[in-house]
């Protein structure tokens, strides 16, 4: 028996490397493409994205692919399978995965964990973010015909399925919850991020704050949406930082009409705000923030702001902060956006769901 154990676990150790190969395969392609312009079929793909959902750009779907294009590295998926043990289901199963659209290629993680674990990828895709995942998929059959067999896309209904991971609004996360209860499942809800500040950041730290903030113009559950920063703190530096994105934000017609009209909103009920020209500096408690608007709240000491921190957890995707101890989801400056593979949503490992399924 112990044998035969063995056999097995050199089998799906086989498959992972397989996979492997295969992803950093696609890295070196999608690099190519994305640096050289070579790819006419990328180009459809970003050219079709950016036509049916205006929140998408070429700069951010661009910045979206070469992220993933370093996800992908050889050394980056080995570094993945040896903190993660075994990254291999014993048994090949039919997961569905229903994706979000509010960033671009915001569900890629998802699709990767079901297909190097060598299970069964069974994609509902919103209608605003439809077109970049196929194309993924299609490179990696263009590279391993074989492995076609992985990926389905369902245009409407899905077809049957083992277990299902879905993500979605708090409304759509309460029905997931009852609809798909009798399934294993990862259900996900709208989560913002935060940043803590102590007013010793450097311009560098405060520039690249700037991408946590404005990336895909804050509309991914990892964009900071609300500081914490001492009282008394300086905001001018921050400020002058923000001015980095001034442009990008100013020459989008959509996130400068949700920037006029909560200005107007605020201004109508006599709420107090900064207007910075293009965003707003809101003085809020609530973690989450309308889109341009970035709530602030100050603190005294650490010890109310752990607190504080641990009493919203299911509302917090990530942390931005310098030296300051709170758990994993603490991430450097610039780094929200940019994920690590062992960075798991809302902390739950995706690939031991997977590789727990019976």
């Amino acid at each position: 028996m112990s044998c035969f154990i063995i056999f097995v676990k050199n089998q799906l150790l086989m498959i992972v490397s397989e996979k492997i190969i295969i992803l950093s395969s696609l890295q070196k392609k999608l690099t190519d493409y994305i640096e050289n312009g070579t790819s006419e079929k990328l180009n459809d793909a970003i050219s079709n994205s950016i036509q049916h959902n205006k929140w998408f750009t070429q700069d951010f779907v661009i910045k979206a692919i070469r992220s993933i294009s370093y996800l992908l590295s050889a050394e980056n998926l080995n570094k993945w399978k040896q903190s993660q043990g075994q990254i291999k289901s014993a048994n090949v199963n039919k997961i569905a995965v229903i994706m979000a659209g509010n960033i671009p290629l915001v569900g890629f993680h998802d699709f990767l964990c079901v297909y190097i674990t060598g299970n069964m990828f069974i994609g509902k895709l919103s209608t605003q973010d439809k077109f970049l995942l196929p194309f993924i998929a299609q490179e990696i059959i263009n590279i391993a015909p074989e492995e076609k067999k992985y990926f389905e896309f369902a245009e409407t209904r899905l077809p049957e399925f083992d277990a299902i991971i879905a993500t979605g609004s708090n409304n759509s996360a309460r029905y997931f919850e009852h609809y798909f209860n009798r399934y294993p499942h990862i259900i996900r809800k709208s989560r913002s991020s935060i940043a803590v500040l102590t007013g010793n950041e450097s311009k560098e730290e405060l520039n690249l704050l700037m991408d946590d903030i404005f990336l895909y113009f804050g509309l991914g559950c990892r964009n900071v949406s609300k500081i914490y920063v001492p009282r008394n703190y300086d905001f001018t530096p921050l400020i002058k930082a923000m001015d980095g994105y001034k442009d990008i934000l100013w020459n989008h017609n959509k996130y400068m009409n949700n920037y006029e009209y909560y200005k107007t909103i605020f201004l109508l009920n006599q709420i107090p705000f900064t207007d910075i020209g293009y965003s707003i500096l809101q003085e809020n408690s609530a973690i989450s923030s309308p889109i341009s608007v970035l709530h602030y709240e100050f603190y005294d000491d650490r010890t109310w702001l752990n607190e504080e921190i641990n009493k919203n957890r299911e509302k917090i995707q990530c942390v931005v902060a310098k030296e300051f101890n709170l758990n994993d989801t603490v991430v450097s400056f610039g780094k929200s956006q940019k994920p690590e593979l062992w960075d798991y949503a809302d902390g739950v490992n995706t690939i031991q769901f997977l590789n727990d399924m019976p």
